[in-house]
Order: C-alpha cells, then structure tokens, then sequence
C-alpha cells in the first residue's frame, strides 16, 4: 500500500504531466481535426517521421546491442568512462548533439571532406535525420541490453562454453533469445525517442519539407502561421507516444 505522506507528492506528479496534455488537447479544433493533420504538409511530415524512425530503431537495434554486451562485458581501465561517453546522448541538449554530428559528418566537418571525396554527401539530407534520430536513441537500447545483462548470471553461457560452444555460438544460441524482451522493449522505446526528436535534427539535417522537415519540426514552423495545424499534429504524436510506451510497459508488467 502506498503511504498516505507519499500521495500528495504523487498527485502533484500526475497532475504536472496530465494538465499540459488537457490544455493541449482542451485546443483542438475537432471539427477540422482531419482536414488540419490529413494535409499535404502535416501528413508529409509525419509520415517522414514514422519512416525515418523505424529505420533509426532498426539501427539501435543492430547497433545497440554489441555496443551493449560489450560495455556490459568490458573490464578494461577507462570502461566506466566508455559507459558514460555512450550513454551521454540522454543528458546532452539535442541542440549540442546536431552541432557535434554537423562538424563530423557536415560538408566542412571533420569526416564532411573525406565523404564528399567519395560523392557522399549527408548534412541536410532524410539520411541526415536517420543519423540524428539514432544518435538521441541508441543509448535506450544500450541501457536495456546492459540492464537485461546485469540480471543473468552467466551459467547457461558458462554451461555452453564447457560443451564447446564457440563465443558467436553461445551468443547466438543462449545470449540473444534470453535478451528477447529487453530488445523488444529497447527498440519501442528508441522509436518512441526517435519520433520526438528536434534539436539534432533541426541542426543537422535543417527543415527541408518532404526531405527532412519531420512532424516535430513541423509542429514548430506552423505554432505561428497555423496554431491549429500545430496543435492538431501535437495531439497525434502524444497518442502515439502514448500508445507506444503504454504497450511497452504492458508487456513488461506482463513478463
């Protein structure tokens, strides 16, 4: 049972995340609701978005989970380091990230030359918003893997390697099916990241309508000329925020 002192602290908790979202909603047009998110831009982009996240999760997912085992598994000086240079995405203004993925990859960046030598270019391109989108979400699935990791004991690894398992076998075999709900959970939830992402996209891919210009940056470029557009389009990512997270957690209640 929860403790009466705590119940205040926790309504003041939900209320601090449920009244923004009925204000917000409390704004919509509803009788113009599908024409406003049904329009050539608003649809545009947010099918933009739902492409270019699916492809984002898809690469935290091939990503995410060597770069997770190996953390988990690293003994080496420096790994706590490693750790928190991985995992910094979270914490670091998205803003800040766009500009560090600009001056690597951009055409005057530090890798922006050699790129361009071989007739790659990827600022300011859909590929630019993929990379952005993975770079806030790849530490989502890091963290599941690691967390998932942490809670093994390592024996029916140990049990395989003693029958002479070889190490990409045993983690085929043993490893991966065990990580089978952590992964599920971490790309949902690295999708669900990858969805809402502005700063880095912004600053690195810019807002090309139809190319880069995703919902969110829609959302912002239509909060002046359209509100209702804007607000209209807000209400759509918060119920697919929330259906994603409510379904990734149900499953995990589920477990």
């Amino acid at each position: 049972m929860l403790p009466r002192r705590l119940v205040p602290l926790a309504a003041i908790g939900a209320l601090l995340v449920l009244i923004p979202l009925i204000a917000l909603a409390s704004r919509v047009d509803w009788a113009s609701f599908w024409p406003l998110v049904t329009s050539e831009a608003s649809l545009a982009s947010l099918l933009l978005s739902l492409r270019t996240a699916t492809i984002a999760a898809a690469l935290c997912l091939l990503l995410g989970v060597p770069l997770g085992v190996a953390l988990h598994r690293a003994r080496f000086r420096g790994a706590s380091f490693a750790r928190a240079v991985v995992l910094a995405p979270l914490v670091l203004p998205p803003v800040v990230g766009g500009l560090a993925l600009l001056y690597a990859f951009g055409r005057r960046g530090l890798l922006g030359g050699t790129l361009e030598a071989f007739g790659v270019e990827i600022a300011f391109t859909t590929a630019a918003v993929v990379m952005a989108q993975t770079f806030v979400a790849l530490p989502f699935m890091v963290l599941a893997v690691e967390s998932a990791l942490s809670s093994r004991t390592g024996r029916h690894e140990a049990i395989a390697a003693t029958l002479g398992a070889r190490p990409w076998t045993v983690f085929r075999r043993v490893t991966l099916p065990a990580l089978g709900p952590a992964l599920a959970t971490g790309t949902v939830l690295a999708f669900a990241r990858a969805v809402g992402e502005f700063g880095a996209t912004l600053t690195f891919a810019g807002s090309l309508q139809g190319v880069t210009r995703t919902a969110p940056l829609e959302i912002y470029l239509a909060r002046e000329a359209d509100p209702g557009a804007a607000v209209a389009l807000g209400v759509v990512l918060v119920v697919v925020a929330i259906v994603v997270v409510g379904a990734t957690f149900r499953r995990a209640a589920a477990r």
